[in-house]
């Protein structure tokens, strides 16, 4: 088997015995990338040097028997908006094409104490915002499974670079789903920690009352060895939650019997497909099977979460999107007045999806329209709160999908934003509640496409999704690991 086959934690037990160098692991991976990335175009900037001369260091380093971190010489992939000093960091924007930060995120930093080559930069939608990764100023990113479908979004690029043996860990960032739907439609494991829990600081702002860091690996294990790695408090991050963090390794195999688990019965399932309501019944009787006690669950809330997240993030992004301006840094257009400059610079600089958004949300800000929008959204995200605390008080954990349908095709929804909304309709409520989620690989679709489940749990509860993810890895029937890739040997990346 390949190096870049292995899974993060089998790449730590080489490592760690001296049976692999990380130069040779890097390099695997690398040679990957070069493979199969001008196809799926999973990369903005790759790092190849910067890369290999951290294997080197590390390799240096445990020659002299030091003591590393597990994860010294394990590769990983970064999401574009994630800051990176001295590499630039774009969102996949335009406005940011060639932002080069002069400081790292508190999780670059973690990565780089740790020791962990940083492969580069994945593709986006812009600023985050979009569920396909089409919105990318660059150029789409296509799904492993099929190229003709999209990854999911917005962190598709960290999940096809993990899908597709390209890195063996990723960051991503999930405000409304942004880790989990693409995990789900590429067939890898997306955690999104409670908020809070991982520092954002770094962290380029979409909408910050819902930003979160999280992971997307091949497994469950493999994210809770990367978290115990970047969760933690940080006094960089206001929003950062105090406290220990246990160590997520320990006990993954989970106790079923007093287990309990509330299946979601979404208040309409118009637009799901019957293969994912399928899959969840399925999952549900599984553990039934193996001594859980399951119930189903009412969020009754779902069907108006999407309607106030689609309100409280585009108030948040004009907020935090005005500092693009073309004075302080990033792309200037020019002009012979301030004005003038602020028109060129961000009708040029953003994309239409973006442009969308903060045309929404300072609508919904906008005086005589603030307490009929903004504030009657904050509101309904309250009550959505009080419903999963009421959920909580039944059940340990909720059950459901993490995407309402596979993989659609690239261009399908694009001409229609609602459609393509909804794609996350089974993701935003978890984000509004502030909550954690994972999503794991759910079985196949009868197309081939992979399907994915979704285990919410109270806040900072973690630990509990890991050990379920573990539970359903070794017990359910799982479609192939990776999928196929029979590429022609050549072809060139599209130059930014």
């Amino acid at each position: 088997m390949n190096l870049y086959e292995k899974t993060a934690s089998e790449l730590s037990r080489m490592l760690q015995s001296r049976e692999v160098s990380a130069v040779e692991v890097t390099t695997s991976f690398l040679e990957r990338i070069d493979q199969v990335d001008p196809h799926l175009k999973a990369f903005i900037t790759r790092t190849a040097e910067q890369a290999l001369d951290t294997a080197g260091r590390i390799d240096y380093f445990r020659q002299q028997g030091e003591q590393l971190h597990p994860l010294a010489g394990v590769p990983v992939a970064v999401k574009d908006n994630i800051s990176t000093m001295d590499l630039r960091t774009t969102c996949a924007s335009l406005i940011l094409k060639d932002y080069i930060p002069p400081f790292d995120a508190t999780v670059i930093t973690a990565l780089k104490s740790a020791g962990m080559p940083i492969l580069g930069k994945t593709n986006l939608d812009e600023f985050a915002m979009g569920s396909s990764t089409e919105n990318s100023a660059f150029f789409p990113t296509r799904n492993p499974w099929n190229l003709d479908r999209v990854p999911g979004g917005s962190s598709g690029g960290s999940a096809v670079a993990v899908a597709a043996g390209m890195a063996p860990l990723a960051l991503g960032s999930d405000t409304g789903g942004s880790i989990r739907q693409p995990a789900s439609l590429c067939r890898v494991t997306g955690l999104r920690p409670t908020y809070g829990r991982v520092s954002r600081y770094g962290l380029v702002a979409f909408a910050s009352s819902l930003d979160q860091i999280g992971i997307i690996s091949m497994n469950a294990l493999d994210s809770a060895l990367f978290l115990n790695l970047i969760a933690g408090y940080d006094p960089l991050d206001s929003t950062s939650l105090p406290g220990e963090v246990p160590d997520y390794t320990a006990g993954l195999e989970p106790g079923l019997e007093k287990l309990r688990v509330g299946v979601i019965r979404y208040g309409s399932t118009e637009g799901f497909d019957p293969e994912v309501t399928e899959m969840v019944q399925k999952a549900a009787s599984l553990l039934e099977k193996s001594g859980a006690n399951v119930g189903e669950v009412s969020l009754p809330l779902t069907d108006y979460g999407l309607s106030a997240y689609y309100l409280i993030a585009p108030a948040e992004a004009s907020s935090n999107l005005g500092r693009y301006d073309g004075v302080r840094y990033g792309f200037c257009a020019g002009g012979d007045s301030i004005e003038e400059m602020f028109n060129r610079t961000r009708g040029k600089g953003f994309g239409p999806e973006v442009k969308r958004r903060i045309m929404i949300g300072t609508y919904a800000l906008s005086a005589g329209y603030y307490d009929a929008y903004y504030l009657k959204a904050m509101k309904v995200r309250t009550l959505v709160r009080r419903s999963y605390e009421e959920a909580f008080k039944k059940y340990d954990l909720l059950l459901g999908a993490a995407s309402p349908t596979p993989a659609f095709k690239l261009g399908e929804k694009t001409g229609d934003p609602l459609q393509m909304y909804l794609s996350d309709v089974c993701n935003i409520t978890d984000s509004l509640a502030g909550v954690p989620s994972l999503a794991l690989p759910g079985g196949a679709h009868t197309s081939g496409l992979p399907l994915g489940l979704q285990l919410t749990a109270p806040p900072l509860r973690e630990k509990l999704l890991l050990q379920m993810a573990c539970f359903f890895e070794k017990y359910s029937e799982q479609a192939p690991r990776r999928p196929v890739l029979d590429f022609i040997e050549g072809g060139s990346s599209d130059e930014l």
